[in-house]
């Protein structure tokens, strides 16, 4: 029997699937960007909106989900590179660094895919951006470290009730 999938490449959480969500989020911020590190912590938002007062989660919201922020940096990266080869991401360097914009594609894609699943992550991308869209990289950064402080005492608690 052959193989479902023979290059052997996750579906989930590959670069394709984070390049696509970063269209996503670049045409909720149009005609603002963001660099890397803002992305991550919108998608993060996006994706488990629900953890943030929004809408339900995108995903379904496994216990330790936050370890995923730390992960996604080098598929975020090779995912907006992707999405940068057919014009969907622009990349602009500049005196403050790399700023990803929707690229003149991005709007194009977006319009033309209709599933449920896309139709619901352009909403929480809309919903991300009206609530962190305006917040600097550095503050957003430290909003997601505060809100991390109160997933480990989650997480601490959860330990200790399997302890015990």
């Amino acid at each position: 029997m052959g193989k479902i999938n023979p290059l052997g490449t996750a579906p989930f959480n590959s670069p394709y699937e984070l390049g696509i969500r970063m269209v996503y989020m670049l045409s909720s911020l149009f005609p603002n960007g963001a660099d890397l590190q803002k992305l991550i912590l919108l998608d993060y938002a996006a994706i488990y909106s629900g953890d943030f007062g929004g809408p339900n989660s995108l995903h379904t919201p496994v216990p330790f989900r936050n370890a995923e922020l730390y992960g996604r940096r080098n598929l975020v990266q090779t995912g907006l590179y992707l999405m940068s080869t057919k014009g969907l991401v622009d990349v602009q360097l500049d005196k403050d660094g790399i700023t990803y914009y929707a690229g003149e594609n991005s709007r194009a894609l977006v319009g033309s895919i209709g599933s449920s699943y896309s139709l619901n992550l352009a909403q929480r991308c809309e919903w991300v951006v009206l609530r962190y869209g305006s917040i600097d990289t550095i503050e957003l950064t430290n909003i997601f470290h505060d809100i991390g402080r109160r997933w480990e005492a989650e997480i601490d608690g959860f330990a200790k009730g399997v302890d015990s």
